[in-house]
């Protein structure tokens, strides 16, 4: 399967994803803003520079409250990954393949646009917000579920899986790199209340919580932290378990066409870089340079795959 179909596909789990992932980092910014002892604005500036929308926001002019600031990342046309303009990209991909998917996925896809688009109909209260971002994040998982509980695992399903691990691995990259270079107070607040408080949150925002504290129990040591949401390989959002899923999905797909495109060197080279390293190696070369590297791997990865499997032909 190639060309507009594999695309169709792809970016039909990507921004279903992006949808999930944006309400998640709205939630986020809403509980990290309550640990602030002052005005929370400034939190917002952080939030939206974390989902990349930050440029798009201020060329509105607007002043950056916590209301516009959340109303352009669920609501806003203009915004290109709000939490709508996502989920309706990915309806109208579906559409786009609807041959291509079960009954049940169609039928979860459509009807999660369809409550999204009645949920955000008029600006969203801060009384509605908590129900409304776990309206949203249930409505991505019945899609998923819909997918692993009826779909063949063919062509179709591997590209399901890479666009939706791709859009994954750069969510947690991107929260993984604010807490520590943007919403961190300072450097004295390492260790207190403030920042066990901004640690559970993160965790909380890739629904790591639970996880980890099987794995390591009450104790937030940063670096345990950092391990889980990036080396970790068990646990379902970390950047290792994100690309070593994208590296399978890829081979399954090699092994359909016969080939070996550019793409699964890529996939293999960024895996291996995140199975060598052990989690002080990553700090020594920098959390932040790490996971910048890694943002910049996947957006090749990303491209390399359209051309491989000529998206747009």
């Amino acid at each position: 399967m190639l060309g507009k179909t594999a695309n169709g596909l792809f970016w039909m789990y990507r921004y279903l994803e992006r949808a999930e992932n944006t309400a998640r980092l709205v939630e986020t910014g809403q509980r990290m803003a309550l640990t602030r002892l002052g005005p929370a604005d400034g939190e917002w500036k952080s939030i939206l520079e974390t989902a990349g929308v930050l440029g798009g926001f201020e060329a509105t002019e607007e002043e950056i409250t916590k209301e516009t600031a959340i109303d352009w990342m669920l609501r806003s046309k203009e915004n290109f990954s709000s939490v709508m303009t996502s989920i309706a990209g990915a309806r109208q991909n579906a559409r786009m393949v609807r041959t291509a998917l079960t009954h049940d996925v169609w039928e979860a896809m459509n009807g999660s646009y369809m409550k999204t688009r009645d949920l955000l109909a008029r600006k969203v209260s801060e009384r509605d917000l908590p129900n409304i971002l776990g309206t949203i994040r249930q409505r991505a998982a019945l899609v998923r579920g819909a997918t692993h509980g009826t779909m063949l695992r063919n062509d179709i399903y591997n590209f399901a899986r890479i666009g939706t691990f791709l859009e994954r691995a750069d969510n947690t990259a991107r929260i993984l790199d604010t807490k520590y270079y943007v919403l961190l107070p300072s450097v004295r607040s390492v260790g207190s209340s403030i920042d066990n408080v901004q640690w559970e949150t993160i965790l909380r925002s890739v629904s790591a919580r639970g996880g980890f504290r099987m794995a390591y129990g009450n104790d937030y040591d940063p670096r345990d932290i950092a391990y889980f949401l990036i080396l970790d390989g068990r646990m379902p959002r970390s950047l290792s378990f994100c690309v070593e899923k994208i590296r399978l999905n890829l081979g399954h797909l090699n092994q359909s066409y016969g080939t070996t495109p550019d793409s699964m060197g890529l996939a293999e080279t960024l895996a291996a870089r995140l199975k060598n390293h052990d989690i002080e190696a990553v700090f020594e070369e920098g959390l932040h340079e790490y996971i910048q590297d890694v943002l910049i791997k996947l957006g090749e990865l990303g491209r390399q795959i359209e051309i491989d499997y000529r998206f747009y032909e």
